[in-house]
């Protein structure tokens, strides 16, 4: 299989991807880093309004622009200050005082102080939607937020919050709150404003790069020799010119790695790598051998759409359940290289108490298949089996549908197993991948029947973070967007409010506090009862780079950090970056 692939990727002549070629730009290479975009084309390069739901921010924007307040290191447990000096609790841990590093400007020559800091969080708490990305947290656990002087905010909580800075400013998962410039957001709509003029250098940011184009395809971003941090003792990063590029399909991406013309790729196959690496010795990933892979901490599921019949039925989705055969999820669509999901849990340390007391108390899920089961469940419901062998009622025949993202390979291939299975237990089965937008917007207004994805990840040294995505606060009707992608599925049942009360509780309580693991446990057992969704499997990502051009990038033992560059935290990587010559 290995050599199949290779021998395809060779043989790729014609490349779509704008840009990235060799010599494609002014800048020589040994000046310029170029990351790969996941997901296919952007559908609005010119939208940099993070908040409005379905707005892209990981095209370097803010990775390489919108600097974070902090940034949680896996590796060492710490949470590294960015713009953020400090943030500390009071002892009731109801009041958060946050204090800014001083000298931070922004591009156009501005101070970052206080008030962009307030103004910010107030734009979101103003949000009577509720439809903004972050508005809805902000106003779960913000009372007020006052400015102190000019470097220091005061966070007043709804109530006691451990997890307050953690959560929403430490990038903790991917990105979190962004601070915006009150002097440019001042009086826009939320809800439309673009922040994009190029002629005003919008959009602007503190970071130490500056957006110089954008389109479908490329993002470039070049240096900025005034980035404050110079100023404050700081280094500047060595790169000149970063790029973002959407290679669009893992043979391209490939081609263009084997070939010294990507230096940070995004997730591909184990046979992808190894064709790359085989082609081009610079190729590393976080581990020199296998799994190579680093263990991303948003497992894969399956969400289902509860109002949907029949799948508003809780039996009916324990029937999807019983149909997955996890290890044989990980050994076609993973090629081996990840494990089947214990929980619905992230399997990193500090979560094992809790998987453990969930497996221990029998609800763990099953590794292999039990197609009898499914099929008894189903028949037990008035289903028959046709000719055609899949289950009719009433005239109708028991479909299912799995949407995806059209970019996402491997949630592509994992959909593309499952629904053999479904299709083996008799269940009429469908996979079917959409563009990017339209599959976020679905999701979002409850437009599926079933979805691969990953949002229940949250959680990574304690459980509350990945419960808390399912309470009912985030219940909104069909047809109305679901905030931050949070309760998606609509679950709303009897069980599903005396879920969102225990998990409410544990929200006010501190990290790992005693008596937590009973309580997830009583709030487990709720939602393991209705299988809102289906945990599958853990999420490695295999994430080649290329050392041809650049070093410094992170591995197992280079661990100053992840290797996640679509996350914010990759200003760390960008400023660790160095010229292999």
């Amino acid at each position: 299989m290995f050599k199949k692939l290779a021998l395809i990727l060779m043989s790729v002549t014609a490349l779509t991807v704008s840009g990235v070629q060799a010599g494609g730009h002014s800048k020589d290479r040994d000046k310029t880093v170029i990351f790969d975009i996941d997901g296919g084309k952007i559908a609005q390069p010119y939208n940099f309004n993070y908040m409005v739901p379905g707005t892209n921010r990981n095209q370097g924007i803010h990775q390489a622009v919108w600097e974070p307040l902090f940034i949680l290191n896996y590796e060492t447990g710490e949470i590294d200050s960015w713009l953020g000096d400090s943030f500390v609790p009071n002892k009731s841990l109801d009041v958060w005082t946050l204090n800014l590093k001083k000298g931070i400007k922004w591009h156009d020559g501005e101070d970052l102080d206080a008030d962009d800091v307030v103004f910010s969080i107030q734009m979101l708490m103003n949000d009577k939607t509720g439809s903004l990305n972050y508005a809805a947290s902000m106003q779960q656990w913000i009372k007020e937020i006052k400015k102190q002087d000019k470097h220091t905010v005061v966070f007043t909580l709804t109530e006691p919050n451990a997890r307050f800075q953690l959560d929403y400013f430490s990038v903790k998962i991917w990105g979190g709150v962004v601070i915006m410039p009150e002097h440019v957001w001042q009086g826009q709509d939320p809800y439309t404003f673009k922040f994009y003029d190029k002629e005003k250098g919008w959009p602007l940011g503190s970071g130490a790069y500056k957006l110089v184009s954008a389109s479908e395809t490329e993002f470039i971003y070049d240096r900025d020799d005034n980035w404050w941090g110079a100023s404050q003792g700081m280094s500047l990063p060595a790169p000149e010119r970063l790029i973002w590029a959407v290679t669009s399909t893992e043979e391209n991406r490939s081609m263009l790695a084997a070939r010294g013309e990507l230096d940070s790729v995004m997730d591909v196959t184990l046979g992808a790598f190894e064709a790359m690496q085989a082609r081009n010795p610079n190729m590393q990933a976080w581990f020199d051998d296998l799994p190579y892979s680093w263990l991303d901490p948003c497992a894969r599921q399956l969400s289902i759409n509860t109002q949907a019949e029949p799948w508003d039925d809780p039996a009916m989705r324990w029937a999807l359940n019983y149909a997955i055969d996890r290890e044989e999820v990980v050994r076609v669509a993973y090629e081996g290289t990840t494990i089947p999901s214990m929980s619905l849990f992230v399997h990193y340390g500090g979560l094992f108490p809790y998987i453990d007391a969930v497996v221990s108390a029998g609800m763990g899920m099953d590794l292999n298949a039990n197609p009898h089961i499914a099929q008894k469940i189903i028949e037990s419901k008035g289903w028959k089996k046709g000719s055609d062998g899949f289950y009719q009622k009433d005239g109708k025949t028991l479909e299912f549908v799995i949407k995806t993202h059209e970019g996402y390979i491997e949630k592509r291939r994992i959909a593309d197993v499952v629904v053999e299975q479904f299709l083996d237990a008799g269940i009429k089965a469908e996979h079917r991948p959409i563009a990017g937008a339209t599959w976020n917007d679905n999701r979002a207004v409850g437009d599926f029947m079933g979805s691969m994805d990953w949002h229940s990840c949250g959680s990574i040294n304690e459980p509350y973070a990945s419960l808390n995505r399912f309470t009912a606060k985030y219940l909104r009707p069909l047809g109305t967007p679901s905030p931050g992608h949070n309760n998606y599925v609509r679950w709303d049942t009897e069980n599903s409010k005396k879920f969102s009360e225990i998990v409410n509780k544990m929200g006010a309580m501190p990290l790992n506090a005693p008596g937590m693991v009973d309580m997830v446990l009583e709030a487990y057992k709720l939602w393991y009862e209705e299988l809102p969704f289906i945990p599958i499997t853990q999420a490695r990502k295999l994430i080649p780079f290329d050392t041809t051009y650049w070093t410094g990038w992170p591995t197992a033992t280079n661990n100053y950090n992840h290797p996640a560059t679509w996350w914010q935290s990759t200003h760390q990587i960008i400023h660790n970056l160095k010229p292999a010559n």
